[in-house]
C-alpha cells in the first residue's frame, strides 16, 4: 500500500495582519506530494499551500484572504520551485532485479550443461 506525504518545499513569515487576532505572526508553507511504496519512490508535481497563524494557531482559508496577503502569496508561490517530477526505486526493487537475473542466469546454465 502507498503512503502519501507532503514534504515542506519552503517556508515563508509574512508580516501580514491575521484576518482572526490581528497580529503579525503568519506562516506560509509549500507542499509538494510525495509517496511510498515497496518498490517505488514517486515525487508529483502537486502543490499544495497552508497559511497558519503561530499566535491563534488558526488556518487562514483562502476566503478569508485579504488583498495583502494575495499579493505576498502570488510573490512566493512564484518563488516556490518544486523538486523535478521523478519515479526512483527503491533497495527492494534491485535485490529482486538482482535475484530474477540470477535465477535465470542459473536456469540457463543447468539447461545447457
Amino acid at each position: 500500500m502507498a503512503k502519501e506525504k507532503n514534504i515542506a518545499i519552503k517556508e515563508v513569515e509574512l508580516t501580514n495582519n491575521c484576518p482572526e487576532c490581528y497580529n503579525q505572526l503568519l506562516k506560509l508553507t509549500f507542499y509538494q506530494k510525495h509517496t511510498y511504496n515497496a518498490f517505488f519512490h514517486r515525487i508529483t508535481s502537486q502543490i499544495s499551500h497552508e497559511i497558519k497563524c503561530k499566535t491563534c494557531y488558526s488556518m487562514i482559508y483562502p476566503v478569508n484572504w485579504t488583498e495583502d496577503i494575495e499579493r505576498v502569496f502570488e510573490y512566493y508561490n512564484k518563488l516556490a520551485t518544486p523538486e523535478k517530477k521523478a519515479t526512483k526505486p527503491t533497495t527492494l526493487t534491485f535485490v529482486l532485479i538482482t535475484l530474477a537475473v540470477v535465477a535465470v542466469g542459473v536456469g540457463t546454465y543447468f539447461l545447457i550443461a
